[in-house]
């Protein structure tokens, strides 16, 4: 029999080792993963975004501290209190207020190392005074979708259960325009293709403003909808195309950036590009001939998709909370005009 003061037999000890080392290995994985052994999950830091001037307003809206939570992105703050400036982990300037003067970038009081976001959903066309900007932000929120912060006008996403009925249409073309200049190619487009196609013309420039609730209801009695962009950059695709059109339930004839840049967003069939015809005679007599079958086609995407908008300004300031773990440190645009004008 053994004695039992003897010391443990080899096996015995090699055993003990075992336990221990996986002991410790569980523990050293608690604390890679912020958890302490028969606690709760160490809290995340929240990221706080101070917005220093809201875009195209005089008053904020309500910041409630679930803001983002509403949106989707947990652990985030938005605030407009600007005597936050030096505890923020990121500030964001609209450039409207910058090109207006309304807001002055607080380059005396900025934190060293502190990221601040250039934001904005303009065109080039309609941007001014960059050329001050140099070597000021390291991060780009705009409907670019080569910018840090990518936040589109909206997107198509996986519809879940029947889509709802087409509209009956009662009309051929509508186009619902306040700005008309001129100038611009999509008036001139405009113009050229009135002579041969019906083309029911809303908005201020025409006389006949439509209300925020009206206009669906107003386009999705036409077969198409001209979403002809105010100036043709990369990537600027807006309302025009998202909610003017295929929200309504109309098939968007675009005018834009290439085609290439509307296929990056939606299937090749969901909508008429311009720049497929040699001239506006041509394009109306496509559109005036296309027969019910081939006009339904335009249509296929919504029995697989449905139209997701974007325009509320929280949504789009969260969305720095959603990207903050990737964005680059240390990246400065030095020549933010350059960037965007390209």
């Amino acid at each position: 029999m053994q004695n039992a003061g003897l010391s443990p037999t080899p096996s015995l000890r090699a055993l003990g080792g075992l336990a221990v080392a996986a002991l410790l290995s569980t523990v050293w994985l608690w604390w890679r993963l912020g958890a302490a052994p028969g606690g709760a999950p160490a809290p995340q830091p929240t990221t706080t975004i101070l917005v220093w001037h809201w875009p195209f307003a005089s008053q904020p809206p309500e910041l409630p501290g679930d803001t983002c939570t509403r949106y989707g992105v947990a652990r985030c703050r938005l605030t407009v209190n600007r005597s936050l400036l030096a505890g923020a982990d990121a500030v964001v300037f609209h450039h409207r207020e910058l090109q207006t003067q309304q807001a002055r970038l607080p380059l005396a009081e900025r934190p060293r190392g502190q990221p601040w976001v250039w934001a904005s959903m303009e065109s080039p066309s309609h941007t001014r005074g960059l050329g001050r900007l140099r070597g000021v932000f390291n991060w780009v929120l705009s409907y670019r979708r080569d910018s840090d912060i990518f936040v589109p006008y909206g997107r198509l996403e996986p519809r879940e259960g029947p889509a709802p009925p087409l509209p009956a249409k009662r009309g051929m073309a509508a186009w619902v325009v306040s700005n008309f200049q001129k100038r611009q190619r999509r008036v001139q487009l405009y113009r050229q293709l009135a002579l041969h196609l019906q083309v029911d013309v809303f908005g201020r420039a025409a006389g006949q403003p439509l209300c925020a609730s009206c206009l669906l209801r107003a386009v999705a009695g036409y077969r198409f909808y001209l979403s002809f962009e105010n100036s043709e950059h990369r990537d600027y695709i807006t309302e025009k195309f998202w909610r003017n059109a295929l929200l309504a339930g109309a098939v968007p004839v675009v005018l834009g950036p290439p085609r290439a840049a509307y296929e990056a967003v939606a299937p090749p069939d969901a909508f008429v590009h311009v720049d497929d015809f040699g001239s506006a005679r041509e394009l109306a007599a496509f559109l005036t001939s296309m027969n019910e079958s081939c006009y339904r086609r335009y249509f296929a995407w919504r029995d697989r998709f449905r139209v997701r908008l974007f325009s509320d300004w929280r949504e789009r300031f969260c969305a720095i909370c959603a990207r903050f773990p990737q964005l680059p440190r240390g990246q400065v645009y030095q020549d933010l005009e350059g960037w965007f004008q390209a």
